[in-house]
């Protein structure tokens, strides 16, 4: 290989976010590895090997990363949840007052948020009559389906 195109290679990885880089071509095989940038003079090192004789083989799958999580808290009372993907208003509009409150008792059928979905604003009712006790997301906030909204008892 080049050693001004090895040197470009250099220049490329350590001015960009890659940490490594690998080329293969006939003369041979050249593998750039940048430190991890805890030392403030972080040195770019590679290393050049002979082109395999034959074909490499295919990467092995690494296991799964397995995270356990502690169970979440469930909120005592009647969930609401989101019945789809998308932004949660409170209210209609931005300077308009809020739908429900906390400790505001509402009716089964009556419109307590907003979801909007791809432009489209999906009026959420209340599944249950009762009153509301805890607002589990802020004005604004992204969320997911089935994600809970309010706790109503």
């Amino acid at each position: 290989m080049d050693l001004r195109k090895l040197k470009t290679l250099i220049d490329l990885v350590s001015e960009s976010n890659v940490s490594e880089l690998e080329i293969t071509e006939a003369e041979g095989k050249v593998r750039i590895v940048k430190s991890p940038p805890a030392s403030a003079a972080a040195p770019v090192t590679y290393t050049m090997a002979p082109a395999p004789a034959t074909a490499p083989s295919a990467p092995v799958p690494a296991a799964p990363a397995v995270e356990v999580a502690a169970p979440p808290v469930q909120p005592q009372g009647h969930t609401v949840k989101s019945p789809m993907v998308g932004t949660f208003y409170r209210a209609s509009s931005p300077g308009a007052k809020p739908f429900v409150e906390i400790g505001d008792s509402i009716k089964e059928g009556e419109t307590i948020c907003i979801v909007e979905a791809m432009k489209i604003l999906n009026e959420i009712e209340a599944d249950k009559s009762g009153t509301v006790t805890q607002i589990l997301v802020e004005n604004g906030q992204a969320v997911e389906y089935g994600q809970p909204l309010y706790v109503i008892e």
